[in-house]
């Protein structure tokens, strides 16, 4: 194992990603499958919405001085950036703009990628001591967000494949 193998951090984010993943088949999965298609893209974005709490990063104390402020800006921005797409997404749904589900799929890709470079980018950081009070948000908000990303893209997946049947 590499020297800077941090395993309880690792076991950490998997027990997230695990939990998540067995929450959201057996709880959310069958709430969402029965709802109205925009309704359940909707509640989903809702949830990303929130991604404003990355911006944190970026807030003097909330993280170690040493921390690459390359990474702290990227994954903050990239957030703040997601957030706004999540939104703009919950408003696209609700007023049935004729471009909501472009939208969602932009929202989806563009936060799926940017939570995946986020983790990547903390790899390479090799310490997530680093992180300070941000531990938490890869640590357990992030595996939720990835979870809740798949769900999109298998409403996304789902339903346009059987509008095309129809």
């Amino acid at each position: 194992m590499p020297p800077d193998f941090n395993l309880p951090f690792v076991l950490s984010v998997f027990g997230a990603f695990l939990t998540s993943s067995v929450v959201a088949y057996t709880y959310v999965w069958p709430a969402v499958r029965a709802m109205p298609r925009y309704e359940a893209l909707r509640l989903l974005a809702a949830f990303h919405a929130f991604r404003f709490l990355g911006m944190n990063f970026l807030v003097s104390g909330f993280v170690s001085s040493e921390l690459s402020s390359d990474f702290a800006t990227k994954v903050g921005w990239g957030d703040f950036i997601a957030a706004v797409l999540a939104l703009l997404s919950m408003a696209a749904l609700s007023w049935r703009w004729s471009i909501a589900v472009p939208i969602v799929w932009i929202f989806n890709i563009w936060g799926t990628l940017d939570l995946l470079n986020a983790y990547y980018m903390g790899v390479k950081l090799g310490n997530p001591g680093l992180m300070g009070a941000g531990i938490y948000i890869p640590a357990l908000y992030v595996p939720l967000l990835l979870v809740g990303h798949v769900l999109v893209f298998i409403i996304l997946s789902r339903d346009r494949s059987a509008e095309k049947a129809t």
